[in-house]
């Protein structure tokens, strides 16, 4: 007979603890199996909500599971045996702050929507055990048909903006993978004027890439479509890792594209990209980046686009980019910083060879068929010859800019040798200057400082301009050597002008200027040939009228008028030839673009050329017209007219001097003799 020996206390304790740490799971996990959440959804609801600062509603199931992770067998621990619950939620839905509902109707009626979010399903396993170390650790969060709209208001007030917490959490939030299928997210912005939708869907068995996107809409008035691919979702466990990303866009005229990576993508840390972009015009990529960038005919560039972004500043570098605009070469490095009172563009740009036709749409001096193809309305009247094209000085204020530019050679149509321009482009608070504006050309210099005041704070809507300008020793032979031999000027040019004006176009900007113009040309040759070289249509009129069509050898041309409201008088102008001695007076209009200037020839011998009667400059730049006053005989054996009239020379002696030593080297020192004494 075998007897019992009765268990002791300390082993039934045992026994029972054991037992109650065995069963509470059992009863925790049928107990979270059998409960009906939907009965929490309310709750849940509200308390997300209130976190959120935003409605936040489960209008579906609310249901729990239990799974399991898979992993391979070389992956897997005594950890992966673990159950993990595995919360999924139909219907939900996320809405947007309070007051930003109201803004629905004026956004347009695809954004009429009191939702910022919503999804068809949402899901997302929980690891258990990193709880006992205020760690919530997501392996998987799931996203099935997400709708997302994104916007904001004329006043800046967007919806993606979250109240920041009244009190730092304990908790750390890591979320490893992020899937999801069929999305869409439409951006709906009122101050870049923005409508745009991107479908969004995971790729499957991509390398590189695992989301793949197209986006069509509307950006700043202007037509925008694209595609582009993304790395395997999101990673947040791999902050540092570079995120892989290319695209392709297509705004308005603009064609950007981008392949690099994305450095923290969930805080926009850093950005390393091949960049390149080509459009119509170059001033068209304000609306798109905020950098003000001059008009320019069709171009395209090609670099390496490397941001550093903060919160409060971020830094911009396009590195070693090169391109064309127009039929000109560029290469160069430009840098952008936010941040401050206003963003700065700085960097240095060169061209080894500038058309020089690439940069009339600076000014506005292109065709109309140039300005059609960059964007912008025609505008030139067609009976005008000064560029008409206001300046848009109203985004002036909006950067700063120091630029240095350098071309080494620049060519024309029709031959012109300037070896190089070299100018500093200084943007500071509305005001432009180019100091110095400085061209090599046909053996001499021409340089110039220009000030344009587009800040408004003195003349609003309308910019105050300067300019200061010199030629020195300009070499009429290498200015045209495509002329034949026989047909070349050998004399030299110099001048001078100093003018200032308040417009917001070249055409009205002469219209109002103020200041004075000379210039001597010491010793050389005339012919129609040289003038139409030259494009002057009225001296080659003249010339046929005065000498036929020949060769004219000019001993000294002084010009020197006086600039009083656009009006511009003559103080000076003589043209003394082999032949004849010219003087000429009268007025150029710069605003009306019209002429009225009497030529007096006065002859050196009993020729035929002393019968002619002076000869009237009238009309238009456009349309000049020439005539002879038939009442009047210039016969006038030995009588000079007009020298004995001139104006003072001593403003005129320092271009007439302009060779070694300060003496005069040409044919105008004989002519001014008289006036000096």
């Amino acid at each position: 007979m075998s007897s019992s020996r009765p268990v002791s206390r300390p082993v039934r304790l045992v026994l029972w603890v054991a037992a109650v740490a065995i069963a509470l799971p059992a009863l925790a996990v049928a107990v979270l199996l059998n409960v009906d959440w939907n009965r929490a959804r309310p709750w849940l609801s509200a308390r997300v909500g209130d976190a959120l600062g935003r409605p936040f509603a489960i209008r579906g199931d609310l249901r729990l599971t239990w799974e399991r992770q898979g992993h391979t067998a070389a992956d897997t621990t005594w950890r992966d045996y673990l159950p993990l619950p595995h919360l999924v939620a139909d219907d939900v839905h996320l809405g947007n702050p309070p007051g930003m509902a109201a803004m629905a109707d004026k956004a347009g009626p695809a954004a009429a929507t009191d939702d910022m979010a919503s999804v068809r399903q949402f899901s997302f396993t929980l690891d258990l055990l990193p709880l006992l170390e205020h760690r919530i650790v997501i392996p998987v969060l799931r996203f099935d048909t997400p709708a997302v709209l994104l916007r904001r208001d004329a006043q800046g007030h967007d919806n993606w903006t979250f109240k920041p917490a009244e009190q730092p959490s304990p908790w750390r939030l890591q979320l490893h993978q992020v899937v999801f299928s069929k999305g869409t997210v439409h951006y709906v912005d009122a101050l870049t004027r923005a409508d745009a939708t991107a479908e969004v869907d995971t790729l499957a068995g991509d390398p590189l890439y695992g989301v793949a996107w197209r986006l069509r809409g509307q950006w700043n008035g202007q037509p925008v479509q694209g595609s582009g691919k993304a790395g395997a979702v999101l990673s947040l466990q791999q902050q540092l890792a570079p995120y892989p990303l290319t695209a392709r866009l297509t705004v308005g005229a603009t064609d950007i594209s981008v392949t690099g990576t994305l450095t923290k993508p969930t805080e926009l840390a850093a950005l390393d990209v091949q960049l390149q972009v080509a459009g119509a015009s170059m001033a068209r990529l304000y609306g798109l980046t905020g950098v003000l960038l001059p008009e320019t005919p069709a171009f395209r560039t090609a670099g390496h686009l490397r941001a550093s972004l903060g919160p409060h500043a971020s830094d911009w570098h396009y590195d070693r980019f090169t391109g064309k605009v127009g039929a000109s070469d560029i290469a160069g490095d430009l840098a952008f910083r936010t941040g401050g009172a206003r963003p700065r563009l700085t960097g240095a740009v060169h061209s080894t060879l500038l058309q020089f036709s690439d940069l009339a749409p600076l000014i506005g001096a292109d065709s109309n068929a140039s300005k059609r193809a960059r964007g912008v309305a025609p505008v030139q009247p067609g009976d005008k010859v000064l560029p008409v094209e206001s300046f848009k000085t109203e985004r002036w204020t909006s950067i700063d800019a120091d630029v240095r530019f350098q071309a080494q050679r620049i060519v024309r149509e029709r031959e012109l040798p300037i070896h190089r321009l070299d100018t500093a482009l200084r943007l500071q608070d509305g005001v432009l200057t180019l100091a110095p504006l400085n061209f090599d050309v046909a053996g001499g210099k021409l340089s110039s400082d220009i000030r344009l005041d587009g800040s408004g704070k003195r003349t609003p809507h309308a910019l105050q301009g300067t300019l200061k300008a010199s030629a020195r020793h300009v070499q009429l032979k290498q200015l045209f050597p495509a002329l034949p031999a026989k047909e070349t000027s050998v004399g030299e040019l110099n001048g001078e002008a100093t003018l200032s004006a308040t417009g917001n176009s070249v055409a009205s900007l002469l219209a109002s200027s103020n200041g004075e113009l000379r210039t001597v040309i010491n010793q050389g040759s005339v012919s129609k040939l040289l003038l139409e070289e030259m494009g002057l249509n009225i001296g080659n009129v003249v010339l046929a009228k005065l000498f036929g069509d020949k060769q004219v050898k000019l001993n000294c041309m002084l010009t020197d008028f006086s600039v009083s409201d656009g009006l511009m008088h003559t103080r000076q102008f003589i043209v003394d030839t082999d032949d004849a001695t010219l003087n000429v007076n009268g007025t150029v209009s710069l605003a009306q673009e019209k002429l009225d200037l009497t030529l007096k020839p006065d002859s050196k011998g009993l020729r035929v050329f002393s019968l002619r009667a002076p000869i009237y400059v009238r009309g238009t730049f456009k349309r000049p017209d020439v005539s002879l006053d038939k009442g009047v005989l210039a016969l006038r054996a030995g009588g000079a007219l007009a020298l004995a009239a001139v104006a003072p020379v001593a403003a005129i002696l320092p271009l007439v001097n302009a060779g070694p030593g300060g003496t005069a080297v040409s044919g105008c020192a004989p002519l001014l003799a008289p006036q000096r004494k």
